[in-house]
């Protein structure tokens, strides 16, 4: 823990690399190392000296969101990443869950669509989750994706698939590729992209729409919160101006 402190490393990143080794003595048959009180000393000696606020990256709201769809050029690789883009953001989705995302997981209906998540992190066990999907008079989600699968030729399979310099279609994306093409989108108009990540479109999703008034239930429906308590988080920190104490004699 102390050689990890100097390395420069999160107090998240450690707290899951005791748990992680700590696992793996129970599972060779040792005792949890983890409650020891040595090892529980040196745990708050490292939250003391990190704190254990978490660092928040960015979200991409919809203002920003539609400033990151128009600058895309009309290019194939433009188009993907429009449709990655607003898709992304409509979905709350993680990184992870939008690449993994296939053509017959969306069924048209007539204000959109019907979208099954065939796994996720909150569904590790592959039960299935039905979301929907607006196409909306903003950022017209399904509208991009259906310019980026018809300039694509993509009728099953994956959504998102690699593109080079040459317009040729690759394999599936990675959740890395999701993270650069946000980081690219948010450089491009003029924002530090080191301040977004892959969480970023679902960030703005859900600020979005604590700070439009939508009912926390509601937002929950389509991030598939488990926990609420999570998702005020997101909630109170919209609303820390809105609902300020001193907003009528400040």
């Amino acid at each position: 823990i102390a050689s990890r402190l100097e390395q420069g490393r999160k107090a998240a990143t450690l707290a899951r690399g005791v748990a992680a080794v700590s696992c793996a003595h129970e599972l060779a048959g040792f005792e949890s190392f983890s409650r020891s009180r040595v090892v529980q000393d040196a745990l708050r000696g490292m939250r003391r000296t990190l704190g254990t606020a978490p660092t928040r990256k960015a979200p991409a709201t919809v203002d920003l969101l539609r400033r990151m769809l128009d600058i895309q050029p009309e290019t194939l690789i433009g188009r993907r990443n429009r449709a990655l883009l607003a898709l992304g953001f409509a979905g709350a989705f993680r990184r992870s869950e939008l690449v993994a995302l296939e053509v017959t997981d969306l069924v048209p209906q007539e204000d959109g669509a019907l979208l099954t998540l065939r796994r996720s992190k909150t569904d590790p066990d592959g039960a299935g989750q039905t979301i929907g999907i607006l196409n909306g008079s903003t950022i017209r989600a399904l509208d991009h994706l259906a310019v980026w699968c018809e300039a694509a030729g993509i009728t099953s399979g994956r959504l998102f698939r690699s593109v080079d310099r040459h317009d040729r279609i690759g394999g599936s994306l990675s959740d890395r590729s999701v993270a650069r093409i946000i980081k690219t989108a948010a450089e491009a108009v003029g924002l530090d992209p080191e301040r977004f990540s892959g969480h970023s479109l679902r960030a703005g999703f859900i600020t979005s729409g604590a700070e439009a008034g939508a009912d926390a239930l509601l937002i929950a429906e389509t991030s598939r919160h488990q926990s609420l308590d999570v998702l005020r988080s997101y909630v109170r920190r919209a609303s820390l101006l809105k609902t300020h104490a001193g907003q009528r004699f400040l």
